[in-house]
């Protein structure tokens, strides 16, 4: 069951060409602490780059980066950003829940949604860029973990979140409940490792932020969309991972 739930995973949150079948994706489905554990060694991979800040210029690292966690990943999650981009800038309407979630569903991408992506992206490399003025250690260390906060904030939308329409966030959601979140959690614990690299306090803000993040987007869909959507999680991941290693360089450096 977790070994297809994983497999699952990878396929939902990647572009590794496996669990792309229904065992995997039903098994996925019901099993939240699949984002979690994914996270860890897809946060190895995104980091790897960061083992040379030593040798590489910085700006050729960040770029890197970037490439290989769009390579990884592709862009699902960031296209959430855009239609929750979109949906956020929509009022003044008769019944502002409707004209929203048509706009989820609106192929073209307007003003709001260019300008969640740029301030996303843009944020995401300029934290990087805070963290590389440590140590390859460190930051190895905080974009692995940022990594896994993002997944975990996604997991706990699942768990705790009601789905806004029928559609994936609703086939994810209607499988868990919030006693789900224990195993999420218990599969945190393995961050305390890093401790001895970031201290206590920026590995407790690398990993609360994106779930303190998932709690406020969480709050803004349950009152403009009525709920959750597929386009909210993935924007849950985007927003969570720039925020959690903003929050991890600021703590560090105090």
């Amino acid at each position: 069951m977790v070994i297809s739930a994983i497999r699952g995973g990878i396929g939902f949150l990647t572009r590794v060409p496996i669990g792309h079948d229904k065992k995997a994706w039903d098994a996925f489905r019901q099993t939240p602490v699949a984002f979690t554990v994914i996270g860890y060694p897809l946060g190895t991979i995104v980091a790897l780059p960061f083992v040379f800040l030593s040798i590489v210029p910085v700006s050729t690292l960040i770029g890197v980066y970037l490439l290989i966690l769009i390579g990884v990943t592709g862009i699902t999650h960031i296209d959430g950003i855009a239609d929750i981009g979109d949906a956020a800038v929509v009022h003044d309407t008769d019944d502002e829940h409707s004209r929203r979630r048509s706009v989820l569903h609106d192929s073209q991408v307007g003003v709001g949604g260019a300008l969640a992506v740029t301030v996303t992206v843009v944020s995401l490399a300029l934290g990087v860029l805070g963290a590389t003025r440590t140590t390859p250690q460190v930051t190895f260390i905080l974009v692995l973990t940022a990594e896994v906060g993002a997944k975990s904030a996604m997991a706990l939308l699942v768990c705790t979140g009601d789905a806004a329409h029928d559609g994936l966030g609703a086939a994810l959601i209607d499988e868990s409940t919030p006693l789900s979140l224990f195993p999420v959690m218990l599969a945190l614990t393995p961050l305390l490792l890093g401790i001895p690299y970031l201290g206590a306090g920026s590995t407790a803000a690398v990993v609360l932020t994106p779930l303190i993040v998932a709690l406020v987007i969480k709050q803004w869909a349950d009152n403009a969309l009525g709920g959750i959507s597929g386009d909210v999680l993935g924007a849950v991941n985007e927003v969570s991972r720039a925020a959690a290693i903003h929050a991890g360089v600021v703590v560090w450096m105090l």
